[in-house]
């Protein structure tokens, strides 16, 4: 019997938009299916199908299957229990699934006691899964995490924590979206080595990504099948080894940026509530114009870095913005958060989210800023129909850009984009960093993107290593002879 089996899968939006259009695909257990395809084509919405969910205002025809359980048309507590040890899922912002107020261990056990039973008698069992779910996540070398809150986790290790919680209760079949987003290089490596493990213990894998090269490198280590959508629909499907071509070529790095600067960082700190210290001694300058990437492995504190430079985070130590404090200056700095969903209402059209900066802080009209907002969004690559709809709507890849195209309407001086490209396949990328580009020229906005992407980090005048919360030194040149 198939782990999964979907047949003539459709899904609609209230207003008759298709975002799926008759998926048919079966996956044996340990059989791994990366499902491809540019943003808004439809990958995320199969995800949830295959959970047997629907974003708000979408209805979903067709038949899931997860072994013999019918997901698609009940009751949503009968769908939990046919759910329960089947199938789980991974989102593509890991750290939105971990309770905030709990720490990781006992959540845990509790999941684990959904499949093995509460009481002291299941305490061995429950253990025996928690410790086996930590193993294959890749916890197993950092047992003091389970004593942790979230907050003070890395986005690595948000990741591994939701991927054991994922894992606790033995699911038949995962969905990971995007599970490689934001992750440093050896991260990524990370990650790719545990979906192989999880393959060949039997678990299928349906892997929803924009990161060709990590499906080719995960094609080279187990089989993988390849789905590509197109507004909707299947495209092309087999071996991922046989379709996938060469990576593409890196871009070069483009010009010097404009001198004098914009941002100055002096001497930056950050403590966690605990007093354990997050960043110590962190200088940074950008100049008027500039494009500056900050990399470092996960939990190197560049998040922590780009919302204490946004004033989202109590720090020491001095920031100026084209030489004065930005405290009280809602315009000065504007920061994209990773995380570009949950930044968004959910009752609200995308389009009336993004326009109302350019209002409330620029002071134009609600028409003018709407026109703006439109104009915008077209050159990155977002129809004004899509943008119209509510953030259920949207692709994650859509709301990235509308995330920056909000924050570029305030006029920001200084704007700090938490892997804005993370979501974007190549095309949309492109287009993205091509409008950072043009406002760096023709605006004078400083730009700090935070990235692991590496052609995002190519197309910067100057790449920031952080390294365990302070700047690393750059390298020096070998002398010649």
């Amino acid at each position: 019997m198939s782990a999964l089996s979907v047949r003539g899968l459709t899904a609609r939006t209230v207003d008759g938009t298709v975002l799926l259009d008759g998926v048919d695909l079966d996956l044996a257990p340990g059989a791994v299916l990366a499902v491809v395809g540019p943003s808004g084509a439809g990958k995320s919405t199969l995800g949830l199908a295959v959970l047997g969910e629907a974003a708000t205002g979408v209805a979903l025809d067709g038949s899931v299957r997860i072994g013999p359980a019918e997901l698609l048309g009940v009751a949503p507590r009968e769908l939990r229990t046919r759910r329960a040890g089947r199938v789980g899922h991974l989102p593509q912002h890991p750290g939105r699934v971990l309770d905030p107020v709990r720490r990781v261990g006992p959540v845990l056990d509790e999941l684990a006691a959904t499949v093995h039973g509460r009481g002291r008698r299941h305490r061995t069992a429950r253990a025996r899964a928690v410790t086996e779910a930590c193993e294959r996540a890749g916890l197993g070398a950092e047992p003091h995490l389970l004593r942790r809150h979230p907050h003070r986790l890395s986005g690595g290790q948000q990741q591994r924590v939701a991927l054991a919680q994922t894992l606790v209760t033995g699911p038949a079949v995962v969905v990971l979206d995007e599970p490689t987003t934001g992750l440093d290089p050896v991260t990524t490596d990370a990650v790719l080595d545990r979906l192989a493990v999880l393959a060949a213990g039997s678990t299928a894998l349906v892997l929803l990504t924009h990161d060709l090269d990590a499906v080719r490198r995960l094609a080279a280590a187990v089989p993988v099948t390849l789905l590509e959508l197109a507004a909707g629909r299947v495209v092309r499907t087999g071996p991922a080894a046989a379709l996938l071509g060469a990576p593409a070529p890196t871009a070069s790095p483009p010009p010097p940026a404009a001198v004098g600067a914009m941002l100055e960082v002096t001497g930056l700190g950050v403590r966690a509530a605990g007093g354990a210290q997050l960043l110590s001694g962190v200088d940074l300058a950008v100049g008027r114009g500039g494009f500056v990437a900050l990399t470092g492995p996960s939990g190197a504190g560049k998040t922590t870095l780009g919302r204490a430079l946004a004033g989202l985070t109590p720090c020491s130590g001095t920031v100026r913005v084209g030489g004065r404090d930005p405290a009280g200056d809602r315009r000065a700095v504007q920061y994209v958060h990773q995380d570009c969903r949950s930044a968004f209402l959910d009752h609200r059209p995308v389009l009336d989210q993004v326009a109302r900066p350019a209002v409330l802080l620029r002071g134009r009209s609600p028409a003018d800023a709407r026109a703006a907002a439109v104009a915008l969004l077209e050159r990155l690559g977002v129809p004004a129909a899509t943008a119209a709809r509510r953030p259920g709507g949207l692709s994650g890849g859509q709301l990235q850009r509308a995330s920056v195209a909000r924050a570029l309407l305030a006029g920001p001086a200084v704007l700090v984009a938490d892997e804005a490209t993370s979501a974007l396949d190549g095309g949309h990328r492109a287009l993205l960093l091509a409008e950072l580009r043009r406002v760096c020229r023709e605006d004078g906005t400083a730009v700090l993107l935070i990235s692991h992407d590496p052609v995002a980090v190519a197309s910067a005048d100057r790449v920031v290593t952080l390294v365990d919360g302070r700047v690393a030194a750059a390298p020096q040149p070998v002398p010649a002879g």
